[in-house]
């Protein structure tokens, strides 16, 4: 497995080869900063929350030292920027069209050398709507590996801060699932509702309430939310129990 800067060099190296003017004039090819590409796809709801990238990004810069745009970009399956793309978002709350085989087969690629997924149903209607239909195209790009629950040791948990509650707006699942390839994880998916509990109104206020759990629960899920993005970026590199004193400072951040 490539590690995640080898794999936009590549896709550097790949999109020039068939897009060099486009390259020279796209502002996808400048990725100092970490950024996320939201996945627009047909049919269903394919942005339940529009306005949840500021705020994740703001913890994200005050808590480590990544670089962070505060701006999503969009993209769609034939979209040649997606190869550059270092988190690939996808969420909504209803079913969806089905992909096409060459998407099926380019998000396949993106996942398999590298590329990174995560995806919610924000939702949180277990074998309907969203849940059912991302399942069925996980199914037909991964037909040998499941969506699993992720086990209490991944290395999501401990990238950063050590996670010990899964949640989001909403607690449907106390739990990450994920398609695990080889020690890689290239697709994490929760039904909990992240974004819902990132998003804020123009004013700054929160648009979600978190249920069951207030602000408490709002704060655990902005800590899941940086560990999922550190752990894009770096995979399994803090699951060395070195990392543990360190780590466990930062629980009363």
């Amino acid at each position: 497995m490539i590690s995640r800067r080898n794999f936009l060099l590549r896709g550097l190296g790949f999109m020039a080869g068939f897009f060099p003017n486009w390259i020279k004039q796209t502002a996808w090819a400048n990725f100092p900063q970490f950024f996320i590409t939201q996945l627009r796809y047909r049919g269903g709801e394919w942005d339940p929350n529009p306005q949840f990238v500021e705020a994740i990004i703001e913890e994200l810069e005050l808590r480590t030292s990544i670089d962070g745009i505060k701006e999503r970009r969009v993209a769609n399956l034939s979209d040649p920027g997606l190869f550059f793309s270092p988190c690939l978002y996808m969420a909504g709350k209803y079913s969806f069209d089905p992909f096409t085989q060459p998407e099926r087969e380019t998000l396949k690629r993106f996942l398999s050398f590298g590329g990174f997924l995560l995806a919610e149903d924000t939702l949180g209607a277990r074998g309907q709507g969203f849940d059912q239909a991302f399942r069925r195209e996980m199914r037909q790009i991964f037909p040998g590996h499941e969506l699993r629950r992720l086990p209490g040791d991944h290395s999501v948990y401990q990238s950063f801060y050590l996670i010990t509650s899964v949640v989001g707006r909403q607690t449907v699942n106390p739990y990450l699932e994920g398609i695990i390839i080889d020690r890689w994880t290239p697709v994490l998916y929760s039904q909990n509702d992240l974004s819902g509990a990132w998003t804020r109104d123009r004013f700054g206020q929160w648009i979600h309430e978190c249920l069951p759990g207030g602000e408490i629960q709002r704060k655990a899920a902005f800590k899941l939310g940086i560990n999922i993005i550190v752990y894009s970026l770096v995979s399994d590199y803090k699951k060395d129990v070195i990392h543990h004193p360190f780590i466990q400072k930062r629980q009363n951040l």
